[in-house]
């Protein structure tokens, strides 16, 4: 089937799912969810497509006939395994547990290694309020999804890049899966580290064919490249809007699939995690902490501290600050008065620092001391000696307070019973799950947020929901 018969096909299905809808009460009956997320999409993407030059007749089909939020208040830190997590509990990520994309590791001993495991979530999910209600899942790349209660999984992990990856995906997903749809397709499966156009092309192979195969009554797909390309380019980019229209053409082409299988009888939630700020500058914090005595090393060429007083815990446009021994109060003195200094100089980015009290209202990783906000511009380095302030390889960063409403995650949703053309103003992603969940007529009492759809949406404000709710 080439494309323009897919597309013909999709908006013919799409078109029949917006005529039942309108004669139905909001989420009026339980139906089988498709959520998928595409990794740092802002949704001006696809609310403002005409003035981008965007050509994504997909995302645009949902949009007109679903409803949609003008914008999706993110996490504190703005990034993808926090924010993901969210998005299938309804809690904040100090509540959560997963509060970084990686584990804190002052000493490098982890080799880099992310929140991959569904051991760190400490509250339910979606996948576990749908087996308590007898109904299966299934998904495909999503974040901190390894050893989850998903009835057909194929979690995100990887280790080296090498070949080898291929194999912990494979023994870490359900037993047999990805070799039984390997032989269906005839192709491989994506290694773990591939976050290329070319990675999203096969794993959505992988999950329309799980869906034909399974029919699940959650889907969840995860989409990495255009973060990748804005990481690398900048949001925005000529790079990031191609890229942009090839993953509409496979979010469409899975679209399809799934409402071929389902007879139109199910809802498609498209959600993001992030936006971007451009890039430009990076402060090295851990360079200042190194050249202040608090973090060190064996020698002048050493990667990895052998002890550290204070540490850094970066996340793109912002960073926590860690202290060995909390109860250490010159070390903290020192601490706070290198960050005032730094925060005076305009150069150096920093937005603000908070401690105290405020970094619990905020609801960061409680082991955190300070939390160092940047500028839009500015990331957090890695550089671990030389000049604090230099040029960022990076054009594309997030990961800073969601304040900045550039950095506001995406959140569309069709199928029988939604409202058609319903703006929703701007929700917060703590709403994403609870909204999932009455699509699916499954109970989620545990999250913070409220179901979107049968509730008016209010803007949000900082703080309104308590600890957390940024």
């Amino acid at each position: 089937m080439n494309r323009r018969h897919s597309l013909l096909l999709c908006a013919a299905v799409l078109l029949c799912v917006a005529r039942s809808a309108a004669a139905q009460r909001p989420t009026e009956a339980p139906l089988p969810v498709l959520m998928i997320s595409i990794d740092g999409m802002h949704p001006s993407y696809v609310l403002e497509a005409d003035r981008l030059g965007l050509k994504i007749p997909n995302l645009r089909r949902l949009l007109s006939l679903g409803s949609y939020a003008t914008g999706v208040r993110g996490v504190t830190p703005s990034v993808t395994y926090p924010a993901h997590t969210t998005m299938v509990t309804g809690v904040a990520p100090a509540r959560h547990g997963v509060t970084a994309n990686t584990t804190f590791d002052p000493l490098g001993r982890n080799s880099g290694g992310w929140y991959w495991y569904t051991e760190d979530v400490r509250v339910p999910t979606l996948w576990d309020a749908a087996a308590a209600a007898g109904l299966t899942t299934a998904s495909v790349h999503w974040p901190v999804t390894v050893g989850a209660n998903i009835t057909w999984n194929i979690p995100q992990i990887w280790r080296t890049g090498e070949a080898d990856d291929r194999k912990l995906v494979r023994s870490v997903s359900t037993a047999g899966l990805v070799e039984s749809l390997e032989r269906t397709l005839r192709e491989p499966y994506a290694d773990g580290k591939d976050e290329s156009l070319d990675g999203d092309r096969r794993r959505a192979h992988f999950a329309a064919q799980l869906l034909r195969d399974k029919h699940p009554a959650l889907m969840l797909s995860y989409f990495t490249s255009l973060d990748f390309v804005q990481h690398a380019t900048g949001p925005y980019s000529a790079a990031s809007l191609r890229t942009l229209e090839a993953i509409d053409d496979l979010a469409g082409k899975l679209v399809m699939a799934a409402w071929r299988e389902y007879s139109g009888r199910m809802a498609v939630v498209v959600v993001s995690d992030h936006g971007f700020f451009p890039a430009s500058r990076q402060l090295n914090l851990a360079a200042l902490l190194r050249r202040e005595g608090l973090l060190s090393f064996a020698g002048e060429t050493s990667i990895n501290p052998v002890d550290w007083k204070a540490a850094v815990w970066p996340n793109g446009g912002s960073a926590l600050i860690v202290l060995r021994n909390p109860a250490d109060t010159a070390t903290r003195e020192k601490v706070r008065t290198l960050l005032d200094q730094l925060a005076a100089d305009t150069a150096s980015g920093i937005a603000s620092v908070t401690d105290g009290v405020r970094m619990r209202d905020v609801g960061v990783a409680p082991q955190a001391t300070f939390l160092v906000d940047l500028r839009p511009g500015y990331t957090v380095g890695n550089n671990v000696k030389g000049d604090v302030i230099t040029a960022s390889f990076a054009r594309g960063v997030h990961g800073a307070l969601p304040n900045d409403q550039r950095l506001d995650a995406a959140f569309f949703v069709a199928g029988p019973g939604v409202p058609r053309g319903r703006d929703l103003g701007r929700i917060d992603q703590r709403d994403v799950a609870p909204t999932v969940a009455r699509l699916m007529g499954i109970a989620l009492p545990t999250a913070d947020g409220r179901d979107v759809l049968t509730r008016a949406a209010t803007t949000v404000a900082g703080g309104t929901r308590g600890p957390g709710g940024r």
